[in-house]
């Protein structure tokens, strides 16, 4: 969702380029606006604009802008449309402010405004938290007050960060609910994503929900929410926290695609699971949105198959809407990549206020996010930082803390788990097999993937993938459900994608295929040495490594992301930047 930088100087240097670094940072997070503000000799200095970042850069050029203090806004649309007006940083004539997440009562708050001759310029909810701490100022309190009334008057999900133009030398910062961490190294920074300002820092701190901080060059001050100063412990910035770039790679999704095998190694090599971890356990409960909730898929299949757990899976968005039972020795186990989802982060918070005997644990790439530090358990995937929207190589990592936690009763799975990542190397050797396939899809309006029994779920998030990233309409549907509705989609042209390994469901699964052969003449098999024997030249194969069938979902889950990849570089889309799509969903 929006990202949030914010910079002062400890040398009196101009922070302007370094706000624009920082957001460049932030683009994967989605965004269609961008802007910036500053306070110079003058006062407040602000420059926004529409579109790509590039937009607002160019803008900079035209007309400059100086300051040792400043924020910084990439902007996605909640209220009001993408326009000039609508971007942020929200000004009036003494406070620049940004905001990430959403104002529940800025209706009430606006009308009060405007009864008392206050005038908006914009349709944001941002705006009026804006004027409220113009219309404090104007009522005679300083900065700090005038701040601090505006957390007590505001409910909702925020990370705020506003400069005044009566106190140059301080931002004052807040969340609930919406990450934002300072960094302290080169100059003092503030960020919605840690990535933004890493590479100038040596230290972090992670804001929890309610802190208030004070920022300036020499530090900062933090407060809990009853404004009593608090200590905040810094964490050390390391590899996995800094965005090293594209490297050789064209795309920053291609890269984290061939990162996989080390990705799972080092995987692996961590989240040891205790022995006594599930002797209290009675069954599981999963709670994950989008690509991690396809990951709890898979893991239904696993835990119930091999700790027989009765597992429910469920999307972590609707989980808290429907008054759910949480029985007592319940496993909570919540997926995330980014560690900030809201959606989980409720879903956590309702299982704590109505259930306190259950075990909260959490599958993260973030480790100190705020998903992290809620958990009873963390379990981390080392997937290093990943940029391009469309997740790849956190998925396969997710989905090997699943099987680690699955298999741990079982010497000999865990055992074969150490073959995979070779396996995951002689998968990407295929991409020039997939990226010949890719022009039989590339101009297809819709896809059907098909699987069976733990690909199922892998053919749901190939089908995301796919419509993420290239626009293509694309369905996932367990193989035997063909027959219940979607076999009359199938014609000569709309691709079926089907996933079928050797094992104990090929030939369910092979005779599935020959009834959407009957049908149409686009069919697409991913399959291995063995299961491409019983296939003829009349559908195209591609042919996997063989590996043990439960491992098959980490596996085949690499070809459908190049698959996807490649088809939308041949369309000529942002492939790391997909329209209308955010990498971490910080706002309900």
């Amino acid at each position: 969702m929006c990202g949030i930088v914010g910079i002062v100087s400890k040398d009196n240097s101009n922070v302007v380029c370094d706000i624009i670094n920082g957001l460049e940072k932030l683009e994967y997070r989605g965004y269609d606006s961008a802007g910036l503000a500053v306070i110079d000799s003058t006062g407040l200095r602000r420059l926004r604009a529409v579109g790509k970042l590039e937009n607002l850069v160019n803008k900079l050029k035209i007309n400059p802008i100086y300051g040792t203090i400043g924020i910084g806004h990439t902007r996605w649309a909640t209220h009001g449309k993408a326009t000039e007006e609508n971007a942020h940083p929200m000004v009036t004539k003494d406070v620049a402010l940004v905001h990430n997440g959403i104002i529940e009562n800025y209706k009430e708050l606006k009308a009060d405004l405007s009864q008392k001759g206050y005038e908006f310029t914009s349709q944001t909810d941002s705006e009026v938290v804006a004027v409220y701490l113009q219309m404090e100022l104007d009522n005679g309190l300083r900065p700090r007050e005038a701040f601090r009334k505006m957390l007590q008057a505001v409910r909702g999900t925020y990370a705020f960060l506003a400069i005044f133009k009566a106190q140059p030398d301080i931002i004052f910062c807040a969340r609930n609910k919406s990450p934002i961490a300072v960094g302290f190294g080169k100059y003092m920074s503030i960020g919605s994503d840690v990535g933004s300002i890493s590479a100038n820092c040596s230290e972090i701190v992670y804001m929890d929900d309610g802190d208030y901080a004070e920022v300036t060059k020499d530090g900062a001050k933090f407060f809990d929410n009853g404004f009593s100063t608090i200590d905040k412990p810094r964490v050390a910035v390391t590899d996995d926290l800094v965005n090293l770039g594209k490297g050789e790679y064209s795309h920053y999704m291609i890269k984290e695609i061939m990162e996989q095998p080390s990705a799972i190694r080092k995987t692996l090599l961590g989240n040891e699971v205790p022995k006594e971890f599930f002797d209290k356990i009675s069954r599981i409960l999963i709670l994950a949105c989008g690509t991690s909730y396809h990951a709890g898929l898979v893991g239904k299949y696993w835990f119930e198959k091999y700790l027989k757990l009765p597992t429910h899976v469920e999307i972590a968005s609707e989980y808290r809407y429907r008054s759910p039972v949480i029985e007592d020795n319940t496993l909570v186990l919540v997926i995330t990549q980014s560690g900030e989802t809201i959606d989980t982060l409720e879903a956590m918070e309702y299982v704590r206020k109505n259930n306190n005997t259950c075990c909260l644990a959490a599958i993260s790439n973030v480790l100190n996010s705020a998903i992290s530090r809620s958990a009873d358990f963390v379990f981390h995937t080392e997937a290093g930082v990943e940029v391009g929207v469309a997740s790849t190589k956190a998925f396969t990592a997710q989905l090997t803390v699943l099987a680690k936690l699955a298999f741990c009763k079982n010497p000999e799975l865990l055992n074969q788990l150490q073959n995979l990542p070779m396996a995951c190397e002689s998968s990407l050797l295929l991409k020039e097999d997939i990226d010949k396939l890719s022009c039989r899809i590339k101009d297809c309006a819709n896809a059907i993937y098909l699987g069976r029994d733990n690909l199922y779920p892998i053919a749901l998030e190939g089908a995301l993938k796919l419509k993420e990233v290239s626009y293509i309409h694309a369905e996932g549907f367990a193989a035997g459900e063909m027959k219940h509705g979607p076999i009359a989609l199938i014609d000569d042209v709309v691709p079926v994608i089907c996933l079928c390994p050797s094992g104990s469901m090929f030939d369910k699964m092979f005779s599935n295929i020959q009834v959407a052969q009957a049908r149409g003449k686009n069919i697409i098999v991913f399959t291995d040495s063995m299961g491409g024997k019983s296939f003829d030249e009349s559908v195209e194969k591609i042919v996997l490594p063989s590996i043990n069938q439960e491992l098959c979902p980490i596996l085949y889950s690499i070809p459908l992301q190049l698959l996807a990849y490649t088809v939308t570089v041949l369309k000529g889309e942002d492939v790391d930047k997909p329209r209308n799509l955010a990498k971490s969903v910080t706002v309900e």
